[in-house]
C-alpha cells in the first residue's frame, strides 16, 4: 500500500479508514508508514497507512452532505 500511495504523489485522493472516517486531499508524500495529505484549505493530515481500508481518485463534481447557505433578501 505504501508503494502504491507513493506513486500517487500530487494526486487528489479520497481515503477511507473504516466507519465514518473518510479523508480527501492531495498526496504530498508517504514516509515511515504515514500518508501526508493536504486538504483544500491547506491543512495537513497524517494518516497511518496500515489503517487505510480503501483509496480512490477524488471526483470534483461529487456532492457532499452539509449545509447550504440561504440567500438573504
Amino acid at each position: 500500500m505504501e508503494e502504491f500511495l507513493s506513486n500517487k504523489t500530487g494526486s487528489r485522493l479520497d481515503v477511507f479508514c473504516g466507519g465514518s472516517a473518510r479523508l480527501r486531499g492531495e498526496v504530498l508524500k508517504v514516509e515511515g508508514g504515514v500518508l501526508y495529505l493536504k486538504d483544500d484549505e491547506g491543512q495537513l493530515c497524517y494518516v497511518v497507512v496500515e489503517k487505510i481500508v480503501a483509496v480512490w481518485e477524488a471526483r470534483e463534481s461529487e456532492q457532499r452532505a452539509g449545509f447550504v447557505p440561504a440567500k438573504l433578501k
